[in-house]
């Protein structure tokens, strides 16, 4: 599955794992090292967007149908505090879904589960016209919880 490789690739590049993977919702976490960090020594912005942009493609891939697909039309965050250490945890749940348009949310905490960010994302679904999309999430095993190589 091409896509699921595309996943995995990504995940592990930034060193993202899925840890819990439900009906309407995802949980993720990421370990930050130091290319995680801006050039003023605090963690970067798009690390945080990453993990709630890919926790909420997992949340919704758990509501669709076996030829639909998504992706994400606009995702909004509010960053609310800095961290340069730890593990970085992110929750993730399906707000609403309707036939083409999902709105979905995604708080990210730090390991004593201080609010980082939170995030509010909307995605759209697509029906395929011809053939089967593969779903990058149905995978049997990896990347949920993670792949080691």
């Amino acid at each position: 599955m091409e896509s699921s490789k595309t996943l995995r690739r990504f995940c592990d590049l930034i060193g993202l794992r899925y840890t819990d993977l439900d009906r309407g919702c995802c949980r993720t976490e990421l370990t930050i090292t130091d290319a995680h960090l801006n050039p003023y020594g605090t963690l970067h912005g798009a690390v945080v967007y990453a993990l709630a942009d890919t926790g909420m493609g997992g949340a919704l891939s758990t509501l669709l149908g076996e030829k639909e697909s998504c992706a994400t039309l606009e995702i909004k965050i509010s960053y609310l505090d800095s961290v340069r250490t730890g593990t970085l945890l992110c929750e993730t749940k399906v707000v609403q879904r309707g036939k083409g348009i999902a709105f979905l949310e995604s708080e990210v905490f730090n390991q004593e589960h201080r609010l980082l960010a939170k995030a509010s994302g909307t995605f759209r679904i697509f029906k395929p016209r011809e053939g089967k999309v593969v779903d990058p999430y149905q995978d049997s095993q990896p990347p949920f919880p993670s792949e080691k190589a």
